[in-house]
């Protein structure tokens, strides 16, 4: 079993409770708008992360991390990027990915919406796990734990870190 960590757009800003939050988990995963490399350094010496780029983040960003991660964790495979859109409207290059990849877990982040469904046309749980950082539209900043057993999802846990601006 392992304990995932999920956040995106950060748009350079990490809220200091990340760290309590995910002081249990075994991974991160960033879905992109990551912002800073010196973020992206403080998630990578906490906990190993994987981590997409996203639209505002600039080339030192991405010659650091790719714009798609696929990975199996336990006998779970996942797909990360940062725009996809969501089932029944995801973008062209979503549905080439999720093709490509056929993952059991889809997440991206971008819209700042926070959206977990599955997908029955796919056969896949697609995540966005809304957003964390300061800028953008989203009234509450927030994040998701949850654990991978095999080919199970459980617990998950959608964390909310208050309104965007709050900084503890």
């Amino acid at each position: 079993m392992k304990k995932i960590g999920l956040l995106s757009d950060t748009h350079s800003f990490l809220d200091s409770r990340i760290f309590e939050y995910f002081q249990d988990v075994d991974q991160v995963w960033h879905a992109g708008d990551v912002g800073s490399v010196k973020l992206l350094e403080e998630l990578n010496s906490f906990k190993p992360t994987t981590a997409v780029w996203g639209n505002i983040d600039d080339k030192n960003i991405r010659s650091l991390i790719p714009e798609t991660a696929f990975f199996s964790v336990e006998s779970t495979n996942v797909c990360i990027t940062h725009i996809a859109g969501y089932p029944g409207k995801f973008t062209s290059k979503a549905k080439s990915l999720i093709k490509q990849y056929n993952p059991d877990i889809f997440i991206c982040g971008h819209s700042h919406i926070l959206k977990i469904m599955n997908d029955p046309v796919n056969n896949l749980l697609f995540i966005n796990p809304g957003a964390c950082g300061n800028e953008g539209f989203h009234k509450i900043k927030t994040i998701m734990k949850f654990e991978i057993n095999g080919k199970k999802i459980e617990n998950m846990k959608v964390i909310e870190l208050g309104k965007r601006g709050f900084n503890p």
